[in-house]
């Protein structure tokens, strides 16, 4: 049996372990740098499977690194895992886990073999959309001396090379003076009114933002009751677009907007967060051409190329593009057959335990272990990631 048949079969010989690991995450949905169970599970798998578990990486406690393999090319598989809130697995993080457990699997029975070590880096907290558990990892240097970075995420439909957008999301500070509404509202501070100028503001400048630009955001704290003039109110807002430059760009217009709800009603304006924005993917050519290869090689119908949104669009955001800054990555869709739900909405996360996802968890994970294995026979690929500096 050739070395990739055999990848194959192995995962395929654990899909019981697999499903039970999605279905399980599924069922138990956890926040970002909460998933102590999801983390547990996706490590306890591994270890069963002979792999070396360091948890608690980079100064996580839902991190986790499980080895396999001294050969000298390092391949990584990412798992997340965290939920989102109020509507759990909607962006199917249980099959990302699974899928990326039984990559490591398929590819750790062969990596003495094909001279690999192959490693399944848990990764906590995609979701919370700034300095998200990738991010943290990379600056611990957990990264280095990698050579690719590989994931799948489930979405409606199977693309290979689809679009994934920087994104920067920061937390808004009003703070006014109380004063009794009707008595004395002279004497306030009106930190509501104050983020109401600065939504206004934003909705007229997106006529004039980069088209593919996008500014989303919700109120988180709106004042204490409404006879007392707003001393303090929150919000949380995101600002994407197709690369950093670009976002950046648009990120300075929109904190504009903001300033200028602090200067029409003299509130004190405080931004917390941002520092640590996603960028946008960039994904590998020759790694995403063997992936889209091996993909329809185990049964995948993939799309031209298009996104998870309505339309085909994609303007999703993820850590994993920091990560293909710095390493050759790939971060390609597996189908589920969700349409017309997409990620993000309730309808999307019980798509993601049913029999469609589960189909894709296996498949996904054996096309992802056979493509490890192109990158690890081809000699051409082969030595183009060793002569990166790791």
């Amino acid at each position: 049996m050739d070395a990739l048949k055999q990848v194959e079969s192995t995962v395929r010989s654990r899909e019981g372990n697999l499903l039970d690991l999605s279905h399980r995450i599924h069922a138990h949905p956890e926040l970002g740098f909460e998933e102590h169970d999801s983390s547990r599970w996706c490590a306890e798998v591994l270890s069963a499977e002979g792999f070396d578990v360091d948890t608690g990486v980079g100064g996580l406690d839902t991190a986790f690194i499980a080895s396999r393999g001294e050969g000298p090319l390092h391949l990584v598989f990412c798992a997340e895992y965290d939920a989102l809130p109020g509507i759990g697995h909607a962006c199917g993080h249980n099959m990302i886990a699974a899928m990326s457990v039984g990559a490591g699997i398929g590819l750790g029975a062969l990596a003495d073999d094909l001279g690999v070590r192959v490693s399944v880096y848990g990764t906590p907290a995609e979701e919370i959309g700034d300095a998200g558990g990738k991010i943290r990892m990379l600056e611990a240097g957990l990264f280095e001396g990698v050579h690719a970075a590989m994931m799948l995420h489930p979405g409606p439909v199977d693309a290979g090379n689809v679009p994934w957008n920087a994104a920067s999301m920061f937390d808004v500070h009003y703070h006014g003076k109380e004063a009794h509404a009707a008595a004395a509202p002279d004497l306030g501070v009106n930190a509501a009114d104050a983020l109401t100028v600065a939504q206004t503001a934003i909705g007229l400048l997106r006529q004039h933002l980069d088209p593919d630009a996008l500014v989303h955001g919700i109120v988180t704290h709106g004042g204490e009751a409404p006879n007392i003039v707003p001393a303090h109110t929150t919000a949380r807002f995101i600002v994407r677009a197709p690369d950093m430059a670009r976002m950046d760009r648009a990120k300075e217009r929109v904190l504009d907007c903001f300033r200028a709800g602090a200067t029409a009603t003299g509130a004190t304006l405080e931004i917390q967060g941002g520092a640590s924005p996603y960028a946008e993917v960039r994904n590998d050519p020759v790694l995403m051409k063997l992936y889209e290869e091996e993909a329809v090689a185990v049964g995948r119908d993939l799309a031209p190329s298009s996104g998870f949104g309505s339309g085909g669009r994609g303007a999703a955001s993820t850590d994993m593009g920091n990560v293909s800054q710095v390493i050759p990555s790939i971060h390609p869709l597996i189908g589920i057959d969700s349409s017309p739900a997409v990620p993000h909405q309730p309808e999307f996360a019980a798509h993601a335990a049913g029999a469609v996802a589960d189909r894709a968890v296996v498949e996904g994970a054996a096309a992802l272990a056979r493509a490890a294995v192109r990158m690890a026979s081809d000699e051409a690929v082969r030595t183009r990631l060793l002569g990166r500096e790791g």
